[in-house]
Order: structure tokens, then C-alpha cells, then sequence
């Protein structure tokens, strides 16, 4: 049933209509935007941040929202209430899986925010291979699709080499700064052209790999951290409060598993379902082939890591789904679903035992596969130290920092 307030995204606004994207990796985001910007849209990312964009989700939605959907309405409604934008002429859009988590409401939340605010011309975009609605000027084709594939990899290669540099560089922000550098490059490459040429984007991994090598750093007391949890709030500095940021002033090494892993774990699902449910399984051979060719362009980018010499390439992802065994079903997939505990338990395998387990407040899904497999986790790795960590509008900064800091002193005793 579609959306009371749906308006379409056409192609005639596709000429002259600027589409605000939500902060959630910028490393990525500029470069899908990048990449879009090839297949003609005008895309902005949004930095607005802090207090005002708290205030503005509470002011447009409610507090039974979960509190991503209060944040990522929140930028949006604070930059399109900021005089910077002119209703007529700017769309949103928001990345969906189509499943069964409330983030599947939030297209509906923007949109009487939008309604409230004087502003229901304003089309919200679904961006979603669910199919979750149809916008005729905002397609997903598969060119598009293959070329935002790269955009994914080299935002992970990115963002793990920065989390593997960054607590011993020399320089301080030597690591972010060649990561902006390399976005920069990046996005032209990826922008340049409807077609990408592989043999480029390969020789990028290998001359990203050594100029980050090339950082001169030195040995430190470094605790590894692990960061998992709900999308959004695990990746999000502004959900977040600036998590890694900290852990890092702590004397912490951040590990973050990569946004490809998510995507691989939405198109497993479907492998799953037809398994289990004897869902859609004439369909099952062709999402097993984009499974194969996904985690193959994920091992390509490992391997180059491997191959260098330096960093710490990346688990298999074939061996994920695995990993549950024993703690939990691979049929349990609302929101991080399985793959919440599977992130925790590869950490764990990759020598990490310490792990912070971000959820928003009231999210049932991760409180179940995260904070609720800690028990189960901890019984069979008894030497491993989870935190769960809450977030929502109400929740103290000081006293999150002040549990991470105890989860440190503990991980150094």
C-alpha cells in the first residue's frame, strides 16, 4: 500500500532538483554521490550536527521513534527549516532495506515531518533494491548498482586502514587526511565515467595500501575495540557521539566491520529464505551468483591488503554466517539480525576480545541478537569483554564515557 503523502521523484526534477543525503559513513557517501553524479543527479551530504538536529527530530517525529529515525529526521528537517534550500526545487533520500525493522518506517516519518513543516512537495526517495517504491527519475539500474559496488569496497578499504594507522601515527590526523585525499581521488575515478574500469580500481587498492603504509607510525599500548551494533549507531559519528573518535584518545585500536558485509548479509538472506521458507527458489541461482560476485570483490580488496603485507586483510565472508552456530539462527534476520552476533564472534576470531555493542534505546532486534547473545558469547569465550552501549535522545555522554573507560581498564588488567 503505498504512502498517503508518496510524491514522485520524476525525470523532469531530476534536471534541476538537488537531493540531500543523510550523514552515515562519509567516506562512502561521498563516494556514491560521486558515483551518481555521473548518472546526472545533483546530490548534497549533510553535515549539519550536534544539538539542533537532535531538537529537530524531537520536534518533527516523536520518542517512540527509535533513535536513528529521530536523528536522520532530524538532519533533514534541520537543513530544509535552514533557508538554505528551496522546497521546489530539493528531494530526500534514504537507503532501505525494505525488511522488517522499524527503519523501514522512516520514509513515512520524513514525510509528515516534510507535511508539518509546510513542505509535503518535497519528493523523499526511497533508495532500495526491495522495490520498495517507484520513483521514474530515480532508477537503479544495474550499471548504476555496479559501479556503487566499487564506491562500497574502496569506502571499506578506507575505512579499515584509517582505523588500522590512526592510533599510531606519528603526525596526528595523518590518517584522515589521506583518507580525504584519497576520497577526492576516488571520486573522480569512480565519477568520471557510466563505465569503471577494474583493472583501475584494482591498481587504486594497491597504491592506496602502500601510501597508508607509508605513514610513519611508531609502537603504542593499544587496546583493539570492536565496534558492532545497529547500522546506523555503529557507524555514525553523530549517532554515536563520537565513539571511535574516543576509543581512539583512550588508547583503543577501533575494528569495524564494512558496509559490504551488510549488503552481503541482506542478499544472503534471500539464499536463506529459500532454504528455510522455500521462498522465491527459482530466483535462489541468481542471487547466489550476486553473493559469489559480491564476496569476490571483497576478497579481491583483502588480498591486496594480504598481499602488501602491512595491515590485517579481512575474514572470509564465506565462514560468517558459520559462526552462529550454537548461539544463533541463520533464520533470525530483523534488523542486524544474525549478523550482529556473527560480527562479534569474527572479532573475537581475528584476536579481538573486546567488543562495544552499539543499539538504540528500545531496539528489539539488536537487543536480541547483541546485548542478548552476550551471555551465550561470554560462556564459550570467557575471556571476552562486550559492553553494550544504549543510545537515545536522553542518554548521558558522560556516563557512556565513562563505561568505556572501565571497559578499558578491565581489557588492561
Amino acid at each position: 500500500m503505498q504512502d498517503k503523502d508518496f510524491v514522485p521523484f520524476t525525470r523532469e526534477m531530476k534536471k534541476d532538483y538537488t537531493i540531500l543525503v543523510p550523514n552515515m559513513l562519509p567516506i562512502h557517501f561521498r563516494l556514491i554521490i560521486s558515483v551518481l553524479a555521473t548518472f546526472g543527479y545533483h546530490m548534497e551530504l549533510l553535515e549539519n550536527t550536534g544539538a539542533p538536529v537532535v531538537e529537530a527530530g524531537l520536534k518533527y517525529t516523536h520518542n517512540d521513534a527509535c533513535y536513528p529515525a529521530v536523528l536522520v529526521v532530524g538532519q533533514f528537517m534541520d537543513a530544509m527549516t535552514s533557508g538554505k534550500y528551496d522546497p521546489d526545487h530539493t528531494a530526500l533520500i534514504m537507503f532501505q532495506t525494505g525488511g522488517g525493522c522499524r527503519a523501514s518506517n522512516y520514509i513515512s516519518l520524513i514525510r509528515k515531518a516534510l507535511k508539518r513543516a509546510g513542505m509535503p512537495q518535497v519528493p523523499v526517495i526511497s533508495m532500495s533494491l526491495a522495490g520498495v517504491e517507484h520513483h521514474p527519475g530515480f532508477q537503479m539500474m544495474p550499471k548504476v548498482l555496479h559501479c556503487l559496488l566499487y564506491a562500497v569496497t574502496c569506502g571499506d578499504l578506507l575505512m579499515s586502514l584509517v582505523n588500522q594507522v590512526k592510533p599510531y601515527e606519528r603526525e596526528r590526523g595523518a590518517a584522515e587526511r589521506l583518507a580525504r585525499d584519497w576520497t577526492e581521488k576516488l571520486s573522480d575515478l569512480l565519477g568520471h565515467t557510466q563505465r569503471v574500469s577494474y583493472r583501475k580500481i584494482r591498481a587504486a587498492y594497491d597504491e592506496i595500501i602502500r601510501d597508508f603504509a607509508a605513514i610513519p607510525r611508531e609502537a603504542r599500548d593499544t587496546v583493539r575495540v570492536g565496534v558492532v551494533g545497529e547500522i546506523f549507531v555503529k557507524y555514525s559519528p553523530l549517532a554515536n557521539n563520537d565513539l571511535e573518535d574516543f576509543l581512539v584518545r583512550e588508547g583503543a585500536e577501533v575494528m569495524q566491520p564494512g558496509l559490504l558485509d551488510f549488503c552481503l548479509y541482506c542478499v544472503i538472506n534471500n539464499i536463506l529464505d529459500a532454504d528455510n521458507y522455500g521462498r522465491h527458489k527459482a530466483a535462489k541461482p541468481i542471487v547466489q551468483f550476486a553473493a559469489d560476485f559480491l564476496n569476490r570483490k571483497r576478497q579481491d580488496v583483502s588480498d591486496a591488503i594480504a598481499k602488501e603485507g602491512t595491515f590485517r586483510p579481512w575474514t572470509r565472508f564465506e565462514t560468517v554466517p558459520g559462526l552462529t552456530e550454537g548461539y544463533i539462527h541463520t533464520a533470525v534476520k530483523m534488523g542486524e539480525g544474525w549478523l550482529l552476533t556473527a560480527e562479534m564472534l569474527e572479532l573475537i576470531e581475528a584476536g579481538c576480545g573486546n567488543i562495544v555493542c552499539t543499539q538504540p534505546f528500545g531496539c528489539l532486534p539488536n537487543h536480541i541478537c547483541g546485548k542478548g547473545m552476550m551471555k551465550p558469547i561470554k560462556e564459550k569465550n570467557p575471556d571476552v569483554n562486550i559492553l553494550a552501549l544504549d543510545y537515545d535522545p536522553g542518554a548521558s555522554r558522560v556516563n557512556q564515557e565513562n563505561r568505556l573507560k572501565l571497559m578499558l581498564s578491565n581489557a588492561r588488567r
